[in-house]
């Protein structure tokens, strides 16, 4: 495999914090941003044929609500830390919506590792293997427990990689992957995360929630909430649109309009909300119909550059999902770096076909969800998987940063 590309979709992570969750309070965690470096990363993952959704069990009583902070790599990576182990060893994770078991890399055998130093620590040595769409892990399955944003104690199975052979992890910014899809998409059975911390009594309810700030003047890279979301990271109200297929957290778009000229998807489609794929992606016809519109020039491995001192006059792209359009400006969807002291424009938008049964389908990726928020809904046994968007908010507007806000939970 090639190196990666100079700016490809990718990766959400999460930190943790040492406070006890207790009742309805909020826990704040100050966010903080990686500097831009060289490495990037694209991790468009290999689609599976979704199945059945397992239900939650009963939520345990009191409302507890975790912010788990979020670093940011060039806005294009995502992530913070957890605690595996007892003590707690801390892992740099990408949180990733699009698939469903957590990993870390092996440190069997050396000093500090989990496996060595951890009081907590159970074998279990079921072999696993994750093929993502340009990359691949594969080691065995171990027990031990989790800490992350304050929660303790949950005993979770997970993954030691010992063989990492793809480039693309070595451009990466971060240890391992969490992931936050459905049980369906999780290799050999395990248990995901959130269902452990649900059935554990440890989290009140299967919700979460990510706010990602992409000013490159902030030195923080956003927010996850674990047990539902905070107003002040998003302009109400949300707009709660269905999950069609329990794996990914796929739902029906209704269409996407570029300008008052162009429309694609135009019977409707399906698409994915990603916090694992930094850009937004689409089948190759429409996405260059896109390109065509915006002026996007080709650059080799499917990506587009975008003359700079145009972004002021490009037509907006907007989504029609549950009735509401969603609409990016050329600010929102058009990415800026710098070079070498040279300004580059790179599009935010990028094609990738997936084929039946599976596909097609666009993903919506961190340039979407970083101008709206989203709360993932996993639903229980009364209520469906949802997903809910808003407009987030910026720095400053409406209620002050700093200010405490209510958790809200969707009923």
């Amino acid at each position: 495999m090639s190196p990666p590309p100079l700016l490809q979709p990718l990766m959400l992570l999460l930190p943790l914090l040492n406070v006890e969750p207790a009742g309805a309070t909020l826990i704040r965690i100050p966010l903080h941003r990686v500097q831009p470096g060289r490495r990037t990363l694209n991790l468009l993952r290999g689609w599976r044929e979704p199945a059945e959704l397992p239900k939650l069990g009963a939520p345990s009583p009191g409302d507890k609500t975790i912010f788990v902070p979020l670093s940011n790599y060039r806005d294009v990576q995502y992530f913070g830390e957890i605690g595996l182990g007892t003590p707690p060893q801390n892992f740099t994770v990408a949180f990733d919506t699009g698939s469903s078991n957590l990993w870390v890399p092996s440190r069997r055998c050396h000093f500090f590792s989990v496996p060595c130093s951890s009081s907590s620590f159970q074998a279990n040595g079921t072999k696993f293997a994750i093929q993502y769409g340009t990359g691949r892990v594969d080691g065995i399955l171990s027990e031990d427990k989790l800490t992350i944003g304050g929660i303790k104690g949950a005993s979770v199975i997970f993954g030691e990689a010992l063989w990492e052979p793809s480039l693309v992890f070595a451009f990466a910014h971060f240890d391992g992957i969490l992931g936050l899809g459905f049980p369906i998409l999780s290799v050999e059975g395990v248990r995901p995360p959130m269902d452990v911390l649900v059935e554990q009594g440890l989290l009140d309810k299967p919700v979460f929630s990510f706010y990602l700030n992409r000013d490159p003047e902030e030195p923080d890279g956003g927010e996850l909430v674990l047990g539902g979301s905070d107003p002040a990271h998003y302009i109400p109200p949300l707009t709660f649109v269905p999950v069609t297929v329990p794996a990914y957290w796929q739902i029906h778009m209704e269409r996407v309009k570029v300008g008052p000229g162009l429309t694609l998807c135009a019977q409707g489609c399906a698409a994915i909300l990603d916090t694992g794929t930094s850009l937004i992606t689409g089948p190759t016809e429409e996405i260059r119909a896109l390109h065509a519109a915006i002026g996007g020039i080709p650059l080799l491995a499917g990506e587009y550059i975008i003359l700079c001192s145009e972004i002021p006059k490009l037509p907006a792209v907007s989504f029609l999902l549950g009735g509401v359009w969603f609409n990016l400006t050329a600010h929102d969807y058009v990415i800026q770096t710098t070079r070498n002291g040279v300004r580059l424009c790179l599009s935010g938008f990028q094609a990738l076909d997936v084929p039946p049964p599976t596909g097609p389908f666009w993903i919506l990726g961190d340039v979407f969800l970083g101008t709206y928020v989203a709360v993932f809904d996993r639903g229980d046994m009364k209520s469906s998987a949802r997903v809910g968007l808003a407009r987030a908010r910026t720095r400053g507007a409406d209620l002050g940063w700093g200010e405490t806000a209510q958790a809200q939970f969707p009923g």
